[in-house]
């Protein structure tokens, strides 16, 4: 069964295949992924370089750095959330948006900071040479603990923050009592 193709503007194509009737149905969400862990990244790598850049050239303290390092990469990370990920949906209070993001972005940290305690701690306890040891810190924090984090704020921008306009409503249908078959 052949599907059909068509290139008008705002028609959805269909691809026969199992892969192409998956990317029919799913490639938006792939989009939307690719699109914020780009934009994760270079938050990432906004946050990196200027906490290095504080703490080493400016001579700033690391908490203070730190936290001023994160509040600029994730102002970052909003807009690009805001502008470029989930630019097709509506947008609502951009206060209320903000202030979301950054509640979910304090979520995602405690999920990475939750793992890197429960390794460190919890089994680290049991087994210490190999779970108290740097290699296993940053395996929990930023392997499992981002990784674990960025799902969840994936999901949390997705549904919360960004959400999409709701369904446009059907007229009602009119009903003709005096109408008789």
């Amino acid at each position: 069964m052949a599907a059909t193709m068509t290139g008008e503007p705002g028609s959805r194509q269909t691809h026969p295949g199992l892969l192409h009737s998956l990317m029919d149905r799913f490639g938006h969400l792939v989009r939307e992924l690719s699109k914020f862990a780009t934009v994760g990244g270079i938050a990432f790598l906004i946050d990196f370089a200027l906490f290095n850049y504080l703490t080493s050239v400016r001579g700033v303290e690391q908490v203070t750095a730190k936290t001023i390092s994160t509040v600029i990469a994730a102002t970052v990370a909003f807009l690009g959330n805001r502008f470029w990920t989930w630019r097709h949906r509506k947008r609502s209070n951009p206060a209320r948006e903000y202030a979301l993001f950054f509640f979910f972005n304090g979520v995602g940290l405690g999920i990475a900071v939750a793992c890197l305690a429960i390794s460190r701690y919890g089994l680290g306890s049991v087994w210490p040479q190999v779970f108290q040891t740097p290699l296993a810190d940053n395996i929990a924090s930023f392997v499992v603990g981002t990784g674990l984090g960025t799902l969840f704020r994936f999901w949390s921008y997705r549904r919360f923050v960004f959400v999409e306009a709701g369904t446009p409503s059907l007229p009602e249908e009119k009903h003709d009592r005096d109408h008789r078959a």
